[in-house]
């Protein structure tokens, strides 16, 4: 089974991410896809491994395994997080729904270490930019505020969510580098220092549920081999009645 078979015949979720998704659209922006697929559970018992994820076969798109998935998800990373809370859902099965169940049991206080890691590098890019060329990338610099309104309304509430709201075209005048960089910089810097004081008081939980995902992976992956033990019985009692060559 090829990489592009697993994301066209097993794919249980799809959804529209970036700047779509995030509410900060433009007439050039691209349509991000981004899926999980369930790869077979009997191509696991052999040597080869499916892939844990793969890039294509369309254009702006990529795919996880699931178990890939849930393992970043644990892990809080940022990207993965936000897949799961995308209002653009393009393909869902009932794998893929019982996971959006679950988006709860991924969210936790690590989600403020990894966001503020993840946006501290992003923050360095930007003033090396700032050094040597005397801008920024804007763009980036509009998806790194992005990133640190979501966490810190995270940390209030205990929900993600993605799309920006009222502070669209404040956001989209910083990618047009309307607003001047030492004023991004501090509206960085205080969205910064609002998650902190957030996470002191903030409703997560202190580590994922990682054993209701655990048990999700486990009944999901049974399912798929029970699934092919039935199909391999149906082929040879074909075979076996002579059903195969007429």
């Amino acid at each position: 089974m090829t990489p592009e078979q697993l994301v066209s015949d097993h794919t249980v979720y799809s959804c529209v991410m970036g700047s779509r998704a995030f509410g900060l659209a433009t007439e050039d922006s691209d349509t991000d896809v981004r899926g999980i697929y369930l790869a077979p559970t009997p191509l696991f018992w052999r040597f080869e491994k499916p892939p844990t994820h793969v890039e294509g076969p369309a254009d702006e798109q990529f795919s996880w395994e699931l178990e890939r998935f849930c393992e970043l998800a644990l892990r809080a990373n940022p990207n993965i997080l936000e897949c799961l809370h995308s209002p653009l859902v393009e393909h869902i099965d009932d794998t893929g729904r019982e996971l959006l169940a679950l988006r709860g049991a991924f969210l936790s206080r690590q989600a403020h270490v990894t966001f503020a890691r993840y946006a501290q590098s992003q923050r360095k890019k930007l003033d090396a930019d700032v050094r040597q060329h005397g801008a920024p990338r804007w763009k980036h610099a509009m998806h790194l505020l992005r990133l640190l309104m979501s966490c810190r309304d995270l940390l209030r509430t205990g929900v993600l969510t993605i799309d920006v709201g009222a502070e669209r075209e404040r956001l989209l005048a910083v990618k047009r580098g309307e607003i001047p960089w030492p004023e991004v910089e501090s509206w960085m810097t205080r969205l910064a220092a609002e998650s902190d004081a957030a996470a002191t008081t903030t409703p997560l939980p202190p580590e994922p549920d990682r054993a209701r995902v655990a048990d999700f992976l486990f009944r999901t992956r049974r399912e798929s081999a029970l699934k092919a033990d039935a199909y391999d019985e149906a082929v040879q009692r074909v075979v076996a009645g002579g059903g195969l060559g007429r």
